[in-house]
């Protein structure tokens, strides 16, 4: 470090800090809620040191079991979003730049092995701090900035210390590589979101063009790079949208038809569109429409739609496509190739939304989320393009609204003229209606759901929509008082729509909590949902479905809803689920070998898949319908048994 400590020596600054932290573990004891303030400054006492960091890390499990954490977000680590965290880090006050740090350094032990975590595996946080790291790459690649200089107490000087420190131990060259499969394993996902990955894309490519840094064997990362800021010839250097705009007035067809080519390719490939795209799409809607098609990369079925349609594409392009909402030229393109205008309702729902007037409240919001360069309209036009071509692309992210979201993903794939509708209500009326059991219900009045604040790290749609959704199904579930099943059974079929399964199947009693006849219901599941015991009977709607996650040890972290999507034969003949997750990021460590799989077998862009078996180890609720049900008794017995042992031997322990 370059900055000097003023509070004495490290020796005197770290036995400080051990007495704080005892007297904030001792008072624990008896006060859940007792203060960090003062383990927190003098932590940054320590952090000023050269080895400061180095005292801290051998301190982490002290650090842990004293509560710093405790009763805060970084308390359950596996929730944090790199995102967040570098907001902490660098424009944090003095108290959240330090937890923040402190999270890091715990996470580090983590990842490097040296310390165990019930809540995160080394792999997760490892994949946490590749992030982080890449978000902080101008710490790296040039001199600290006059923001991060000034910042007081030393912050600025205390997080580039913990930026060289981590990198320090996790070694520059293993986290460009690492940092690289995890972009394109979360592109593999196609997220409607992706600032986060293109910020991380920005900072990769100072690093690419610092001469001082040796970034040799970076096929990879450049070609990320190229995809976000030069994909084709015009723009390959970077040059700036107004200088690209020049260039394309000046460029022949076969010019023209290579940038087109060059961009549809790119956003193909990698899901990422770049800024200058919708460049290109502005000026070919003016000047050569003939090349639209071959801009959004459409196949016959695509170019069908638009042909059909070409007015209500036009005016999508004007209205929604512009450098700040780039990845929407994604979600159009898709949204063609779906054939999904075919659906009078949705053309005509579309059109509406091009002519909505937002509320007052909307617009604030969408105004105070995603900032100014665009009237709030644009980028609610842009999200909606992009959720109904990517339905399996949304995520709830640091919000308890899982049932809200897959209701989100359900409606886009299944019931795109309903999802407009809600949304029409919703930015428009600050209201949305709904009916339980005949009961008319509107949003407007009801207290807020599980999100307790409005969600405001998730695309526009939800930023509008999920408030009111949230309140809808906790007020369903009000109404239906006390019964003798699960809730669930009668709130899903009406908050989701018609084709959700009239039958319904919980593992446990709602009474006393235990499981109860553990093998019918995996019987129950295999005959309903397996190929080979259900005639071979496809899954003709998304269902919703409650599973149980647990960590990488196998341990209960809590009920989830997710949407079941298809069961099938993958390539070396394992039937699996395939199966939406809203969590941000599908791949995750059930333990017992149980990992959740996002590429590699037959997943289609956002769909999660895993082993029948596994998944059915993890099911706690399901729907079906009782009209169609296979033959229970065919069902082997080992693989019951297989099932059963593996629920036994995880989340079931606990029941």
């Amino acid at each position: 470090m370059s900055f000097d400590a003023t509070n004495g020596t490290l020796d005197s600054s770290i036995a400080a800090f051990d007495a704080t932290l005892a007297q904030l573990a001792q008072r624990r004891q008896t006060d859940s809620k007792a203060p960090i303030d003062d383990v927190l400054a003098s932590a940054r006492t320590v952090m000023a040191f050269p080895d400061g960091l180095d005292a801290l890390y051998a301190r982490v499990a002290a650090i842990e079991t004293a509560g710093v954490f405790t009763g805060r977000d970084w308390g359950r680590p596996a929730i944090l979003q790199p995102a967040l965290a570098v907001r902490s880090l660098r424009e944090g006050k003095a108290d959240v730049t330090t937890i923040e740090a402190l999270s890091e350094i715990r996470l580090l032990a983590v990842a490097t092995g040296v310390y165990f975590h019930p809540g995160i595996s080394a792999e997760q946080a490892r994949n946490f701090l590749t992030q982080v790291m890449a978000l902080n790459l101008d710490l790296l690649a040039g001199p600290m900035s006059e923001a991060d200089r000034e910042r007081p107490e030393n912050l600025g000087q205390i997080v580039q210390a913990l930026y060289q420190y981590l990198l320090a131990h996790l070694g520059y060259e293993s986290i460009l590589e690492s940092l690289v499969d995890e972009i394109q394993r979360l592109l593999a996902q196609r997220p409607l979101q992706t600032d986060s990955i293109k910020q991380m894309i920005s900072q990769i490519a100072k690093c690419l063009y610092d001469p001082e840094i040796d970034t040799i064997g970076t096929v990879g990362a450049a070609r990320l790079v190229r995809a976000l800021f030069g994909p084709t010839p015009g723009c390959r250097e970077d040059p700036g949208l107004d200088i690209y705009r020049q260039r394309l007035s000046k460029m022949d067809e076969s010019a023209l038809v290579e940038e087109a080519t060059g961009f549809a390719r790119a956003m193909r490939d990698t899901g990422l569109v770049s800024p200058y795209h919708p460049v290109l799409l502005r000026y070919l809607r003016e000047y050569r429409d003939d090349l639209l098609l071959v801009a959004l990369g459409l196949s016959s079925t695509g170019c069908e739609t638009l042909l059909c349609y070409q007015q209500l594409v036009y005016a999508l392009i004007d209205e929604a496509l512009f450098p700040e909402t780039s990845q929407a030229v994604y979600g159009l393109s898709l949204l063609l190739e779906r054939g999904a205008l075919f659906s009078a309702p949705i053309a005509s729902g579309l059109w509406r939304q091009i002519r909505l007037t937002l509320s007052n409240d909307t617009d604030q919001t969408l105004r105070r989320v995603f900032g100014e360069a665009h009237e709030p309209r644009v980028f609610l036009l842009a999200g909606t393009l992009s959720l109904l071509g990517q339905p399996l692309g949304v995520g709830q992210g640091n919000n308890p609204t899982c049932q809200s979201v897959i209701g989100l993903s359900m409606w886009a794939d299944n019931a795109g003229d309903y999802l407009l509708q809600l949304i029409a209500w919703a930015a428009r009326d600050d209201e949305v209606l709904s009916r339980f059991e005949g009961e008319r219900i509107s949003s407007r009045d009801l207290e807020v759901g599980l999100a307790k604040e409005p969600p405001l790290d998730v695309d526009p749609v939800s930023v509008v929509l999920i408030p009111h959704l949230d309140r809808l199904y906790m007020e369903m579930g009000r109404l239906c008082g006390e019964r003798d099943d699960d809730l669930h059974r009668w709130i899903n079929p009406e908050f989701y729509g018609w084709w959700v399964g009239q039958g319904f199947r919980v593992i446990a009693n709602i009474h006393t909590g235990e499981i109860e006849d553990y093998e019918g219901f995996i019987r129950h599941f295999y005959a309903c949902y397996h190929p080979f015991y259900n005639g071979n009977m496809p899954l003709i709607h998304p269902q919703p479905a409650g599973i149980v996650v647990t960590d990488s040890a196998a341990r209960l972290v809590g009920r989830h809803a997710i949407t079941l999507l298809r069961v099938a034969l993958d390539a070396s003949n394992e039937v699996r689920v395939y199966f939406f997750n809203p969590n941000n990021d599908s791949g995750q460590d059930w333990g017992q070998g149980i990992v959740c799989e996002t590429q590699g077998n037959a997943e289609r862009h956002g769909e999660a898949s895993l082993a029948f078996d596994e998944f059915a180890s993890r099911l706690f609720v399901f729907h079906y319908d009782p009209l169609e049900f296979g033959d229970h008794e065919a069902v082997p017995d080992e693989d019951v048994t297989r099932v059963i042992e593996l629920g036994r031997g995880s989340w079931a322990a606990d029941y």
